[in-house]
């Protein structure tokens, strides 16, 4: 059993009377290291002044570029001797970042993903197959720590190899996978051609699905598909990995675990706080890291709190999915578009396959939107006029989701580049 009752459905005062406790030992902490240091002293700052939550807004914000500048160890405040690990965010916006790791710090970790799974339905007698890549990569080692705390018997696959993926679920009766949204879409076409039904020839039941922005419409497919119940998670790196938010068994947003993280949600212009149940950019506050504090970081994700209770009866308040980045934000002729939000509109047409990729383009001084989206194979094969009234309703809808009016290919099942990790969504061919 992982069900830390206490902790989780504790009244709102004592879980903010918490926070303070561990905000100020925080703020101590982080002050031992070169970057907070330096900061607290070129801003006046004195870390006995917090007093109450709302303090913490006189810290200025940790940026990705800080963590980068202070590579590797600016943001230590212990010594290199107290650490046991390093691991690395996956630099797809940049350089990569290090992030480390007391035995404390791992124990803490492991607590917190073996809590999430808990909560989402996942049990001691359960086989969880972890199909993420291991090492640097925090998604890897993060669950499997946590699902060996729960007490699960733990398949290491990693990534890739899909047919071996396939026979290890139907040799070792997995119950429980751990996989990226794309990849779960783009496996279910293997078990098609092997001629395996994930619903009747496999005891799969559960899927945490992350690492990447993906619709409530993708989550209903994989659970459609696989006939699992697919949960949504939330972590980066720079706040531990996989474990920071979890959806429970509701499927209602996902539970920010606040006694070990203080969150924030601004507006990323202003800078400025916003209401909760209005979105705007996720800004997170450790509160139990020994070996690495980070204060005030701004993720760039874009999400929102939620305002009413969870059903559940967790009183730890819940973010809506990530809507995307404010640093993978596409801005075409002066219009906001997340990746995400062409993936939800795509789910929604019949006929619309698996895959698809985002081009854009500059013609002359006009920004071009261009989508190759994959139909499914019996679509592809129908007659040209069909084909046709298809790409006019895709072209259609996401000009009613964007307010831009992209142009549409419509290509074969399998056509487009697959990928095993992070898929690529996007490539942008503009010229500044």
């Amino acid at each position: 059993m992982y069900w830390e009752e206490k902790i989780e459905t504790m009244v709102r005062e004592d879980l903010d009377a918490l926070q303070l406790a561990r905000l100020k030992r925080t703020v101590q902490k982080a002050s031992e290291s070169y970057y907070y240091k330096r900061v607290f002293e070129e801003n006046g700052l004195n870390p006995n002044n917090i007093t109450s939550l709302n303090d913490v807004r006189s810290i200025p914000f940790t940026t990705k570029e800080a963590l980068r500048e202070h590579w590797p160890y600016g943001f230590l405040a212990v010594p290199k001797t107290d650490l046991v690990r390093v691991h690395s965010s996956s630099g797809t916006t940049g350089r990569a970042t290090a992030i480390f790791h007391t035995a404390a710090d791992i124990n803490v970790w492991a607590d917190l993903v073996a809590r999430s799974m808990y909560g989402a339905g996942m049990r001691k007698d359960d086989v969880f197959q972890n199909m993420m890549t291991y090492g640097l990569f925090t998604g890897g080692l993060g669950f499997h720590y946590g699902a060996e705390r729960l007490g699960a018997l733990v398949i290491p696959a990693g990534a890739g190899n899909s047919r071996r993926q396939i026979q290890l679920m139907k040799d070792f009766e997995t119950t429980v996978i751990h996989i990226i949204p794309s990849y779960a879409l783009h496996l279910y076409s293997l078990f098609e051609e092997l001629g395996v039904n994930p619903k009747t020839d496999t005891r799969l039941r559960l899927a945490f699905i992350g690492a990447e922005p993906h619709s409530t419409r993708t989550r209903d497919k994989i659970q459609e598909l696989y006939g699992v119940k697919a949960f949504n998670s939330y972590g980066l790196s720079e706040m531990n990995g996989p474990g920071v938010a979890f959806e429970c068994e509701v499927q209602m947003g996902m539970h920010i675990w606040e006694d070990h993280f203080l969150i924030e949600v601004i507006n990323p212009d202003t800078l400025e706080p916003v209401p909760d149940g209005e979105e705007g950019e996720l800004v997170m506050t450790t509160l139990m890291r020994e070996g690495m504090p980070v204060l005030r970081y701004r993720t760039r994700d874009i999400t929102k709190i939620y305002t009413e209770p969870c059903p559940c009866g967790r009183i730890h308040r819940r973010i809506e999915r990530i809507k995307g980045r404010t640093d993978n934000m596409m801005i075409i002729k002066g219009v906001n578009v997340f990746p995400v939000q062409i993936e939800k509109t795509l789910m929604n047409v019949p006929g619309v396959g698996t895959n698809f990729q985002i081009i854009l383009e500059r013609e002359g001084y006009d920004d071009i939107m261009h989508i190759k989206v994959e139909i499914q194979k019996d679509v592809f094969t129908g007659n040209v006029k069909q084909l046709e009234s298809l790409r006019r309703r895709i072209v259609d809808e996401l000009k009613n989701e964007t307010l831009v009016t992209p142009k549409v290919e419509l290509v074969e099942h399998n056509s487009l580049p697959q990928s095993e990790g992070k898929a690529v969504r996007v490539i942008d061919n503009r010229k500044d």
